[in-house]
């Protein structure tokens, strides 16, 4: 296997980073089921609009959702298709490995990441 430059890895890591927030996956894997608003967002996620505006705006920097304007509302939905397989592929190596990341001390529990 060839050498991978430092410039793909730190934007593969940004990129699962994105992720490694429990309301952004829980958001994505919301939209991923089908075009959403973002009041549809709100009372998925359960926490204020402004918290929600960030964890989108987020989510469509890194590709995973877009936005389109319908009136005054955004609709979002899937940036790419892959994703629902990543997200599919995450959830299932998660559950074989349920134990190591719970054990892994390197890795901070969620609220103590930044």
């Amino acid at each position: 296997m060839s050498e991978v430059p430092c410039l793909h890895l730190d934007t593969t890591a940004r990129f699962f980073r994105a992720l490694s927030d429990p309301t952004r996956l829980k958001l994505l894997e919301f939209i991923l089921r089908g075009e959403r608003t973002s009041a549809d967002c709100v009372e998925h996620a359960g926490i204020s609009q402004p918290r929600v505006s960030v964890h989108l705006s987020c989510l469509m920097d890194c590709g995973y959702v877009q936005a389109r304007r319908d009136g005054k509302k955004l609709r979002y939905s899937a940036g790419d298709p892959r994703v629902a397989d990543l997200v599919m592929l995450a959830r299932s190596l998660a559950a074989d490995n349920a134990a190591a990341p719970e054990c892994c001390p390197r890795i901070p529990d969620s609220g103590d990441l930044r």
